[in-house]
């Protein structure tokens, strides 16, 4: 199901003529804002409309969630990511994400921008001006005050009706009905007296098991009363209203619940059961009580649990964090959590080389709102911590595509905190492949010597064959496979302890034997590095040992031996998620196709990969040998196809989800 589907929990109801007066909306205005108080459904009602409008209006439709950001510096970063643009170059993220929209027909919805208003209405303005058929929906509880914005107030549901249903329906998830008619009239009261906020319905109805609504009204009665008028000025009535709700949903938990409910509010994004039980643990808190107070607050809507993960709305995190605040545990709290996502991203890079790599990107990817959290409270207070950090974390980033955040983060780290030569060396060495692979070679060759130099000062040898490794990278991206040999030889000369920085080193010798023409020594060195990498469970390395001995295998004229090597790399590539990898994988899968006389499978292949390639920004990017081998693989498969079924071909596998051509090659589709 589309991310953009999910948002929210719980019944959708009252909206539809909303709904139907907002679609044929965004074919007029290019720009619509949902704006209303928190909890009031705006993001419900935007993925309904953005469900109805994908349905022939829109090619695509985008969702970017923002309540988690907090830095504007990579707002552009972050929405470029959140519509799959992996983008590899040295472009600002939204001239890149323009470029890469295009003309095309594209929905994009901006959720929870009002803590990031100017950003928002900058990124808008930009991209309506450059790209002729995008539409925004925005949600915010604030307009975005650009001069094109059709602004639409998202009001309450109308008490009488489709409040009272919301609220029938709540009640009768936990187990209460209306047996009597009187019991009905005080529902009523009590949907009015809430003003129809959904949000509010729905946390008063988990409180009817402990609370029968005759009670629940007088309470009510008793609440708002005194809750009236002394801030008027500052806040909406309905604002009031739902912080009184959800103020009142607080008092009704038990003590524990309450202290949980705080501490929850420091996590990002939707932290696995683990973490919470990490995190939020300790005084009251046992592992006991923390699981019965977790169970607590979902029965009182305030949580959902799903997937191991747990989620909370905004509004109630808001109100968790300022309780937090009171209870003055907000630095402790933000402490353990900083703490806990340092370890993950260590663990993680301890298990890169092993059968635990694949979950290890997993973890890092699911994690990745926390994981920002988490090195900016260290920057505060460990500004070493921050920085290790950001060099363990930042190979994980380059590998998935986030290049910008990778960047940024380390650069600014570099630059802000003071560290020790091991920590330097670490940093210095990823942003040096995150430059690498945009394209910066000088930039990337000035790393690689500063994170040589440092990490000699550290006395590590795996910290120096990394620098090593990046040193040999760029040579290759550069078109010198002889001089990545001889660097990749003076490492693995040093015997470096560290094998998972010794496989990196392996890996560029391959690839600068095969530059060089020795594919002999080339092969039998990358079958052994492979067998290795397939020993110990790992992907990335054997990933492109089995590309490079595609390449290796076309050179031969051993098309069958190309096509399943091909076949294998892109397996690999897919269980870490690696945009550039698949590009690279479908492109020699397109050549040993073609070498093999399928011109058409071949044409599919090439139209997937130009279209992965255009998520990364470096159309058809890769070592030098490849762009030979590219060229004279598509005259052979036009030649075999004829013209007209390979443009069709390629047309078929450039605009279906690579997803399904990639099954397709590798023959799970069938």
């Amino acid at each position: 199901m589309q991310s953009w589907l999910q948002a929210g929990t719980g019944p959708f109801l009252g909206r539809g003529d909303e709904v139907a007066e907002l679609v044929p909306v965004l074919a007029d205005h290019r720009l619509v804002t949902l704006v209303g108080v928190g909890g009031v459904g705006k993001s419900r009602l935007a993925a309904r409309v953005a469900e109805e409008a994908s349905a022939g209006m829109f090619e695509t439709v985008y969702w970017a969630p923002l309540w988690h950001l907090s830095d504007p510096a990579l707002f552009d970063a972050v929405v470029a990511d959140a519509c799959g643009l992996a983008d590899h170059s040295l472009r600002d993220p939204l001239d890149a994400l323009c470029a890469w929209v295009g003309a095309r027909r594209v929905l994009l919805v901006l959720d929870s921008c009002e803590h990031m208003v100017a950003a928002c209405a900058r990124l808008v303005a930009e991209l309506l001006a450059r790209c002729p058929g995008v539409a925004v929906l925005a949600t915010s509880r604030e307009q975005l005050g650009r001069p094109e914005e059709r602004v639409h107030q998202v009001d309450p549901l109308d008490p009488d009706t489709d409040g009272l249903a919301l609220f029938t329906a709540g009640a009768a998830a936990v187990g209460v009905r209306w047996d009597r008619p009187e019991d009905v009239i005080v529902a009523v009261e009590i949907c009015r007296r809430l003003e129809g906020i959904p949000l509010a319905l729905r946390l008063a109805a988990a409180q009817l098991p402990r609370r029968p609504v005759r009670v629940m009204a007088r309470a009510l009665r008793e609440r708002l009363a005194l809750a009236a008028p002394e801030d008027a000025g500052v806040r909406p009535e309905r604002h009031r209203t739902l912080l009184t709700t959800i103020g009142w949903s607080h008092e009704l938990c038990e003590p524990v619940e309450r202290l949980l409910w705080a501490r929850l509010s420091v996590f990002r994004a939707e932290p696995p059961l683990e973490a919470v039980e990490r995190v939020c643990a300790g005084g009251p808190l046992t592992a006991k009580a923390l699981t019965e107070a977790l169970a607590g607050l979902e029965r009182k809507s305030l949580v959902s649990v799903a997937g191991g993960r747990v989620r909370m709305l905004d509004t109630v995190r808001e109100y968790g964090a300022m309780w937090l605040t009171e209870l003055g545990e907000d630095g402790p709290v933000a402490d353990r959590h900083a703490r806990y996502f340092g370890e993950l991203v260590a663990r993680a890079e301890e298990s890169w080389w092993g059968p635990g790599q694949g979950a290890a990107y997993a973890a890092v990817a699911s994690s990745h709102a926390d994981l920002c959290a988490a090195m900016e409270r260290l920057l505060l207070v460990e500004p070493e911590s921050a920085v290790r950090m950001a060099g363990r974390v930042g190979f994980f980033w380059a590998c998935c595509g986030r290049l910008h955040e990778a960047g940024h983060y380390l650069n600014e780290f570099l630059q802000l905190a003071p560290a020790s030569p091991g920590a330097r060396a670490k940093a210095l060495w990823a942003l040096g492949v995150v430059r690498s692979l945009q394209g910066d070679y000088e930039g990337a060759a000035r790393l690689g010597r500063e994170a040589r130099a440092a990490a000699h000062a550290a006395r590590s040898g795996a910290l120096v064959a990394d620098a090593g490794y990046l040193q040999g990278l760029v040579m290759l991206l550069r078109g010198r496979p002889l001089a990545a040999l001889h660097i990749a030889d003076r490492e693995l000369a040093a015997r470096p302890a560290d094998e998972a920085a010794t496989a990196r080193c392996r890996l560029v010798r391959v690839f600068g034997l095969t530059g060089s023409g020795h594919l002999s020594e080339a092969r039998a060195e990358a079958e052994a590095l492979r067998a290795r990498s397939v020993a110990i469970g790992e992907h990335w390395t054997r990933s492109y040992t089995e590309y490079q001995l595609a390449v290796i295998a076309l050179y031969e004229d051993r098309t069958d031996a190309a096509a399943e090597h091909a076949r294998a790399m892109i397996r690999e590539k897919r269980t870490i998620g690696d945009a550039f990898g698949l590009a690279l994988g479908l492109d020699i899968m397109a050549a040993a196709l073609a070498a093999r006389g399928d011109g058409e499978s071949s044409a599919q292949a090439f139209g997937a990969g130009q279209s992965l390639w255009e998520t990364v920004g470096h159309p058809q990017r890769g070592t030098p040998e490849l762009a030979s081998l590219r060229a004279g693989s598509q005259r052979s498969a036009r030649q075999a196809a004829g013209d007209d079924a390979y443009d069709k071909a390629y047309t078929w596998g450039r605009f279906t989800d690579p997803g399904v051509t990639v099954e397709t090659l590798l023959g799970l589709g069938r």
